[in-house]
């Protein structure tokens, strides 16, 4: 293969170069907005503030409601609970739900299977009022828990194709040779596709989690103790009628984009294990 000439080279990196400037300004407009002491919109072109400040992370971390309760606390804890919980039950459910559909040959698969991306075609704001019924019936609102049954569950279609999608690429010839050997059926789903699944399962855990962290509509319908907001329901309060408290604003969404940055990075072997080996066995 011929090797690229220097003067072409430079051109792609200067076009890269430029795609990362374009991509990264509206960011740095945002880290701006928290790191200015000002706290209304500044309109001008520099992405830079002119002087820096942690006020507005200070006041927005060490926010308390009229009662003295430390609320960013609880938001936090609220929006790792949910979001951990719904990555938790989602993924249980929709792993073996997954190996069925892969594996197994039952009556009303295929229509199962066509029911299951169907619900995607809807958004989850349109089944608002049953949701909101269903769960007053239940006694679930302005809980974490009706909140995460809901998210589990409206996360689950995407899960199961994914993943079923990577057992369909798993050879069956090691799950054969394993049952040869003596294994159990659990423990061959347990012992030999799970750990050949670990990249998809990482995929999915991380899409589900994202999904609960960042999810608003349902969250500031379903929960109305501010103490129990979680993060995204939590940073529309700096968002007034007549006002928008544009520093507080910027610094509580750099925090809440913090945890997901770093789930990102923590996960990023896996991500790129699960893109890879999914298109070399694909």
């Amino acid at each position: 293969m011929k090797k690229p000439s220097g003067l072409k080279m430079a051109f792609i990196h200067a076009g890269l170069s430029l795609m990362c400037m374009v991509t990264l300004y509206p960011v740095l407009w945002v880290v701006k907005m928290a790191l200015s002491p000002s706290d209304g919109l500044s309109l001008t072109a520099n992405p830079f503030p002119d002087a820096v400040t942690f006020d507005h992370f200070r006041e927005v971390l060490l926010s308390t409601d009229v009662h003295g309760r430390w609320v960013f606390g609880r938001q936090v804890l609220s929006s790792i609970i949910v979001s951990g919980a719904t990555t938790v039950v989602g993924l249980t459910l929709a792993v073996t739900a997954a190996y069925a559909l892969s594996r197994f040959r039952f009556p009303g698969k295929e229509g199962g299977m066509q029911a299951l991306l169907i619900t995607q075609m809807f958004p989850a704001t349109l089944m608002l009022v049953p949701i909101y019924s269903i769960l007053q019936k239940l006694r679930l609102l302005d809980s974490l828990t009706g909140l995460v049954l809901v998210y589990a569950t409206t996360a689950l279609p995407f899960c199961i194709w994914m993943l079923k999608g990577y057992f369909d690429t798993l050879p069956r010839e090691l799950e054969e040779a394993a049952v040869m050997d003596g294994a159990s059926p659990l423990q061959v789903f347990l012992r030999v596709v799970l750990p050949l699944a670990r990249p998809a399962l990482a995929v999915t855990a991380l899409f589900s989690f994202m999904t609960a962290w960042n999810e608003f509509v349902l969250a500031a319908t379903l929960i109305n103790d501010p103490t129990r907001f979680t993060l995204p329901v939590a940073l529309q309060r700096y968002v007034g009628e007549y006002k928008v408290e544009w520093g507080k604003f910027a610094a509580c969404a750099l925090v809440v984009s913090a945890p997901v940055m770093a789930l990102f990075f923590a996960l990023q072997k896996h991500l790129v294990g699960g893109l890879t080996a999914g298109g070399v066995k694909g």
